[in-house]
């Protein structure tokens, strides 16, 4: 956008070509817009795509200025060739949808390909609710009710409270970007309300009900995915992204990098990958536990056997990956969503998202005794806050240390649920000292995790077949 022009300007997308789109008043005072294509298509350079725009703003300010433009017309008629089509507009207005579109493109440009893979999921539903609810609704008609109507009819739909704020977030953004290219004065979403936010309680699996759900899942092709995230406490993210050069046999560590992200190109979802992690912390390196070091170097072995056997029937794209099905085929996020809600359904097992699992290895390293401090570490959040804020009301192991401190000073024996026989049987794995090396420069630090999950409380087949 350039102040200094008598005429505003944007770059939009349409029919995978980009657009400069222009907005200007003619002589009479009435808004006009006209869409001038750059004949570039939308994965083109960014350097190219900021020569072409800076060329046609230049012609149209060449004609803007004669004033050949601003002559006053009742309608705003362009015919542009587009892959040997003709295209019509005839619109001075967009609708709101029209424009919520133009404004995703808009911000495009200025965001991470992961973040505008976000915005464009969570912008789907918003899209299709007013384009069925609301059609054809100006966006200068739009108004505070009709958004607080797509929000109370969300949470009526089962959607939480904290969906809704994302859609919320993304509808005051754009009309936000709608003010501020003086397109209407008001941005209606600041009138609304929104559901209350209920405070986060995570959902876990206890040691029994893991053992079940291994079970549940011991030959599928997704059991070592499942098996990492509870072992690992990895997001979906990270475990769809690791690579075998992640895995490091001989020092027995496993190196979080790389994540794992889907984008819809041509009306589909694409599987992309990334090393840009989610936070500074995401980055770190983990042991290897025996067990699955053990079923890693038995998955390397079945895929090269199973390449020799399928030959040219063997997807290669993926073998630098570890998620990977028989074929060679990269299990990606939205499968990995899908099928383990599918398997929870099927087998009747306590209802849990895949991303449950996380606060299921949080949950057990807590109620062992890790202190707070290393499982933030372990899980790789940004700061000691978010663990503190997700897991202190599963933080049993400090009541009962409170507890009988109290007791000690007080008098007396402080009762509490837990049994030091019943602790002794459930004690985790003792790990010594173990280096964790972060991989962004910083200088290695040491960390003792006194206990992790070990593989003896797990159910370990004691052979397994190959299944295609």
């Amino acid at each position: 956008m350039k102040a200094s022009l008598p005429f505003k300007y944007i770059t939009a997308v349409k029919g995978g070509k980009h657009y400069v789109v222009f907005d200007y008043k003619d002589n009479e005072g009435k808004r006009k817009r006209k869409w001038v294509g750059t004949d570039l298509p939308e994965n083109c350079k960014k350097k190219e795509l900021s020569a072409k725009v800076d060329e046609i703003v230049a012609d149209f300010y060449k004609e803007y200025i004669s004033g050949n433009i601003v002559k006053s017309e009742n309608t705003v008629k362009m015919r542009i060739s587009e892959d040997g089509q003709s295209l019509e507009t005839a619109k001075t207005e967009y609708t709101f949808t029209e424009f919520f579109k133009v404004w995703l493109e808009s911000i495009k440009p200025t965001v991470a390909e992961t973040t505008f893979a976000g915005y464009e999921h969570t912008s789907h539903c918003i899209i299709s609710y007013f384009d069925r609810v609301f059609p054809d609704i100006k966006l200068s008609e739009l108004k505070a009710m009709e958004l607080q109507r797509f929000y109370n009819d969300m949470y009526a739909s089962g959607l939480s409270a904290n969906t809704i704020k994302h859609y919320h977030a993304n509808i005051h953004k754009s009309l936000k970007y709608a003010v501020k290219m003086d397109l209407i004065t008001v941005n209606e979403s600041e009138k609304t309300e929104r559901p209350k936010m209920e405070k986060f309680e995570a959902m876990f699996y206890n040691e029994q009900e893991l053992g079940l759900l291994f079970n549940t899942f011991r030959g599928d092709r997704m059991e070592i995915v499942v098996l990492i995230a509870a072992y690992y406490g990895l997001r979906r993210s990270e475990i769809i992204g690791l690579r075998w050069d992640a895995i490091d046999f001989d020092k027995k560590t496993i190196t979080i990098r790389e994540k794992a992200y889907t984008v819809r190109e041509d009306g589909k979802g694409v599987t992309k990958f990334h090393n840009q992690l989610k936070t500074r912390a995401s980055y770190r390196t983990l042991p290897l536990s025996p067990y699955i070091g053990e079923l890693l170097k038995e998955k390397k072995e079945r895929n090269e056997y199973l390449s020799k056997l399928m030959k040219h029937k063997y997807c290669h794209d993926y073998d630098d990956y570890i998620c990977t099905d028989n074929f060679g085929n990269l299990i990606t996020p939205v499968y990995v969503t899908d099928h383990f809600a599918s398997m929870i359904r099927k087998h009747r097992l306590k209802k849990l998202r895949f991303h449950d699992l996380r606060h299921s290895c949080a949950s057990l390293l807590l109620a062992n005794g890790v202190p707070m401090k290393a499982i933030q570490d372990w899980l790789g959040h940004s700061t000691f806050n978010v663990t503190a804020n997700f897991y202190s009301h599963l933080d049993y192991q400090s009541r009962i240390s409170s507890a009988k401190v109290i007791a000690n000073a007080l008098g007396g024996e402080a009762e509490t649920e837990e049994n030091e026989d019943t602790n002794e049987k459930n004690r985790l794995l003792i790990q010594e000292p173990v280096l964790m090396v972060p991989v962004t420069g910083v200088e290695p630090v040491r960390y003792r995790y006194h206990r992790i999950l070990s593989p003896t409380r797990l159910p370990i087949p004691s052979h397994r077949h190959i299944t295609l």
